[in-house]
């Protein structure tokens, strides 16, 4: 044996550092920014996912059951919309101008919701008196009079729930797949999600310490806003200063970054198809369907699980700011949990198969899941105020709920979204860039507006029933969305490692 191969074939990192640290003293200039970019957007992502329930499910006439109705007729169209103007812009603007033009506006907006919006929220809405009387009119239509009786509420809950598939899975991952080789990936993405969940222990802190400042309800629920959504702007603010410095300091350095490696073209020579001709490439690329299949079962079976959950919280904890902070503390040990999780998550990316760590997530989501549903279905067979174990029943579901959905993001934070993001490297820049809007951007919604629909459509035939009532009929439906996502995942696997080596031959 020669001493180059001797040398090729011995390890990059040993010990602690090859589970802690598998980065290179000369790949920190690029590797620390993007990290802190994922620290500050998961720091927003939480906020907002918090603040955003407590908002509209103690909204007046609402309630979790509501969060099905805007998912599915407020979210998913907006998703839809965002996604032509991006895949528009794709063709006008340059890689940075279309960054700044997808995030901007969201600060803009956040920041005027808690300065100007909600304080003249009474001037705006439909009074508490007019949502009751609606009601009452169409019963049938319950959960859908407070999405448009608290109009701002649901505006403020559709462009939270976009943050998370714009700026996390579109602007973020789509910038460190155009900049990150193959081999980095391996390594950075399980970091990127790791240090990215430190800005998630950190929010949800944040969260619970300024929802559990004391005085009048109503007033404090708007002082914690001001806090919040101040908060939520700046740390928005860094991801464009950090873009920025990136694009000045390290992509220009082709030590990071050759637009033309691995085949790779400069964006001056990439074609310019048009919205209808981007649109029919995306959908003859079954790679590209089996990515979608595995997003929209991911957004289907959490969705499901997730509004049920929401529901029990209301009733343990009725008041906003209580609401709120119940979900700090959720995001604090999510953050713990997925943390130790990545360091795990990282080290199966970089010493297993992309299908056995693909695989994890729907099994988790699976077992958790049935455990909850069980608790939840127990329940409704006894009194929810029932005492069991000195506690009321109602308490068991939320706890109960709460591992379930610690179990499920951690896992998703830490292998569902590195090996998902994995997927797209291979692929050419025109399926990078518009496959991923449409893949992430509509079919990350479309998952979530998929269990909408179901739970939407229940509460519609069986009126007076809530979702907790119909939790056996839910848990059929999610074994089956899981199967579903098993299968794709095995597809996937296949189409990955061919086109991998594919892409090795090429630049070979």
């Amino acid at each position: 044996m020669t001493k180059t191969t001797e040398t090729i074939k011995k390890p990059e990192f040993t010990g602690l550092r090859a589970i802690f640290w598998p980065v290179h003293n000369d790949e920190i200039k690029k590797f620390l920014p993007m990290g802190l970019m994922m620290f500050c957007i998961l720091f927003n992502y939480t906020v907002l996912r918090d603040t955003k329930d407590s908002i509209m499910v103690n909204a007046p006439g609402s309630g979790a059951e509501a969060l099905s109705f805007i998912k599915l007729y407020g979210t998913t169209p907006a998703a839809i919309l965002f996604m032509l103007i991006y895949v528009k812009l794709a063709n006008i603007l340059s890689r940075e101008g279309l960054f700044y033009s997808a995030l901007l506006p969201f600060l803009v907006f956040f920041g005027a919701f808690a300065l100007v919006i909600y304080p003249n929220r009474e001037a705006l809405h439909m009074t508490e008196e007019a949502i009751k009387a609606w009601q009452s009119a169409y019963p049938a239509l319950k959960w859908f009079v407070p999405v448009i009786g608290n109009w701002s509420y649901s505006l403020f809950y559709i462009l939270s729930e976009l943050w998370g598939s714009v700026v996390i899975s579109l602007l973020f991952w789509q910038f460190a797949n155009e900049i990150t080789r193959v081999t980095e990936a391996k390594r950075f993405y399980g970091m990127f999600g790791m240090i990215g969940n430190f800005g998630l222990m950190l929010s949800g802190y944040t969260v619970y310490y300024f929802s559990s400042i004391g005085g009048d309800a109503a007033a404090r629920w708007g002082i914690t806003l001001n806090y919040l959504m101040s908060f939520v702007v700046i740390s928005g603010l860094m991801v464009v200063g950090i873009y920025y410095w990136m694009n000045k300091e390290v992509l220009t350095d082709k030590r990071f970054y050759d637009p033309e490696e691995g085949g790779k073209k400069p964006k001056k020579d990439k074609p310019k198809l048009s919205l209808g001709e981007s649109l029919k490439y995306l959908t003859n690329s079954p790679y590209l369907g089996l990515i979608a299949a595995i997003v929209l079962a991911y957004g289907v079976s959490i969705n499901l699980v997730e509004v049920v959950w929401k529901g029990q919280i209301k009733i343990r904890f009725p008041n906003e700011n209580d609401y709120n902070a119940f979900m700090g503390q959720f995001s604090f040990v999510t953050g713990v949990v997925t943390i130790i999780l990545m360091v795990v998550g990282n080290n199966v990316l970089r010493r297993f198969t992309w299908f056995t760590a693909a695989m994890i997530t729907p099994i988790m989501i699976l077992v958790t899941s049935m455990i909850f549903f069980g608790v939840i279905i127990y329940s409704n067979q006894h009194s929810s105020f029932d005492a069991f174990m000195g506690t009321t029943m109602v308490m068991v579901a939320v706890l109960f709920g709460m591992a379930q959905n610690v179990l499920t993001k951690a896992t998703k934070y830490s292998l569902f979204d590195p090996t998902k993001e994995m997927a797209y490297i291979p692929l050419d820049q025109e399926l990078k860039v518009k496959g991923k809007a449409a893949v992430d951007v509509i079919g990350g919604r479309a998952g979530k507006s998929g269990g909408a629909l179901i739970s939407s459509t229940m509460l519609i035939i069986f009126v007076g029933r809530t979702l907790a009532d119909l939790a056996h009929v839910l848990a059929v439906v999610v074994i089956g969305v899981v199967v579903i996502w098993i299968f794709s995942v095995s597809g996937l696997s296949k189409k990955f490692k061919a086109l991998t080596e594919q892409r090795a031959k090429e630049a070979a």
